[in-house]
């Protein structure tokens, strides 16, 4: 099956571009395709994320394992389209360059069939111009006022730790 995709950057202006791309690709080949259709040279770490109807991120899809030990990450290279990407869960949120978070929207458009003759990935749609830096993003938690940190560990005597405990 090919997936119609849409990917949009997390910007004030409208920017974005349509790819189909063949479900059993996996994540590591969408992540080139992007790459590509926005003009990135594909050379800067990139996750993909999971996540719900809201845009609510949930579970990293990474390029690259950086832990020193291993870790439980699902890898780009180790992860198909299709096993994560579907009609009930049509969101993605993906972020290139971490040091510059181009940060992008991507949705299930439609599933159609191969069609012969056509070479997957495809770009079927490029609309604006990527700017020169990524837009600015403004990081801060949605309901900070829900913790109260004058309520927090105020007596530090009361915390019973054993004076040797190294």
């Amino acid at each position: 099956m090919i997936y119609k995709v849409r990917i949009i950057l997390d910007a004030k202006d409208d920017i974005f571009r349509d790819i189909e791309i063949d479900a059993s690709n996996s994540m590591e080949e969408f992540h080139n395709a992007i790459a590509q259709a926005f003009g990135f040279l594909g050379n800067e770490m990139a996750s993909f994320y999971t996540c719900d109807e809201e845009w609510i991120q949930d579970e990293e899809i990474a390029l690259f394992d950086m832990s020193e030990s291993g870790s439980d990450v699902r890898l780009m290279n180790e992860t198909f389209l299709e096993d994560v990407l579907s009609e009930n869960n049509p969101k993605l949120i993906y972020v290139y360059d971490f040091l510059n978070m181009w940060t992008f929207f991507v949705e299930l458009a439609d599933i159609v069939e191969n069609v012969a003759g056509v070479s997957y990935p495809n770009l079927l749609f490029s609309f604006g111009e990527l700017p020169e830096t990524p837009p600015e993003k403004n990081f801060k938690a949605e309901r900070a006022d829900d913790f109260d940190f004058d309520d927090t560990l105020e007596n530090y005597d009361d915390l019973d730790f054993d004076e040797n405990w190294n």
